[in-house]
């Protein structure tokens, strides 16, 4: 049994998420708390496994208190946030602190949003939970990039924001089109996209429909009912194509690589990185079967080896690598330096 405490100010909302957790055989819910202070006391008399946290609460916000929790006892975290632009800029945050994964509170009219929750907790009790990491550092690129025409496509899900973070800091202000699918609420990847932005020396935005692909754009999907996928054939752009959910998402990890597929073909480089389940893994493979290369993230550095597992079980994996290497091996995929 996964033991779980919940630490949200509303009784309400407590009694949902217990409702939604006790559904499933595997989870036990041994507590409450109403605010940081006494989950603090919750934590230390009851051990849990994993605690879901809401972000605003009396006497300690959640975020200073999670910063406290992943410096002095890390454990699996996943956040409940409000659907709300302030709610989705302290989640990222939240992510970034070291949370494994964050779900939003049901909005009028969707009683099945915690439906995914049990899932989630899950997954979290599976993570690699790591202290707290210091300050981001700035960019840094170095050495001559020129882009050899390549467009680079990267998959993440749990886990995904640090793992992204860390990545596109190293991106050249120049670097090849690059586009990426986060699995996250549609409320939340604009404030992703300015976040990563703010991070990278190249210019990170949420994509819109016909974007063209250029040198020094990166072009993350939107959350919501639609994918986002690459179309043409010497002029590549971006489109965003509603549909039902594929492999379980919308959008979807196998929705852009299969795309990437069919239109660079072997001008192209796919990164899945880490994620639960096995969205990108049939993707990744089709693209690596038209000759582009493809680079999985390894089991010791990612927060859920979920998704890279099943693409490197699968053969879709041309080379397996830890997080901090992919920037670089990305670098000499996609630079004319590196062709030589």
């Amino acid at each position: 049994m996964i033991r779980v405490l919940i630490v949200d100010d509303s009784a309400t909302m407590r009694a949902l998420i217990a409702a939604a957790l006790s559904n499933d055989p595997e989870l036990e819910v041994i507590g409450e708390a109403a605010d940081p202070l006494e989950a603090r006391q919750a934590i230390k008399d009851l051990n849990p496994d994993v605690i879901t946290l809401d972000v605003e609460m009396p006497n300690m916000n959640g975020l200073e208190f999670l910063e406290r929790l992943m410096r002095l006892r890390p454990m699996p975290v996943v956040m409940v946030s409000t659907l709300t632009s302030r709610g989705a800029v302290a989640t990222l945050e939240a992510l970034e602190l070291g949370a494994v994964d964050c779900i939003a509170k049901p909005a009028a009219g969707s009683p099945h949003a915690f439906d995914v929750l049990p899932e989630k907790v899950k997954a979290a009790a599976r993570a690699r939970v790591r202290p707290s990491q210091q300050t981001r550092s700035a960019p840094r690129p170095t050495g001559p990039f020129t882009p050899n025409q390549k467009v680079v496509a990267i998959g993440s899900s749990t886990g995904g924001v640090e793992a992204l973070l860390s990545l596109v800091e190293h991106l050249s202000p120049n670097c090849a089109p690059t586009v990426i699918t986060q699995h996250m609420p549609a409320t939340f990847t604009g404030s992703f996209a300015e976040r990563l932005n703010r991070s990278c020396a190249a210019e990170v935005s949420e994509a819109r429909d016909g974007d063209p692909l250029i040198p020094g754009r990166v072009y993350l999907a939107p959350g919501g009912d639609r994918h986002l996928e690459i179309e043409g054939v010497t002029a590549l752009r971006c489109r965003l194509t509603p549909g039902a959910p594929v492999s379980g998402h919308s959008p979807s990890v196998d929705m852009l690589f299969r795309s990437v597929a069919r239109t660079a073909k072997a001008r192209a480089v796919g990164v899945i990185l880490t994620g639960m389940g096995r969205d990108g893994a049939a993707g990744l493979l089709e693209m690596r079967n038209a000759g582009a290369g493809t680079l999985g993230q390894d089991e010791a550095s990612c927060v859920v080896y979920g998704m890279p597992r099943a693409a490197f079980e699968l053969g879709a994996v041309e080379r397996q690598l830890p997080l901090e290497k992919i920037a670089p091996a990305l670098r000499q995929l996609t630079s004319r330096e590196g062709d030589r």
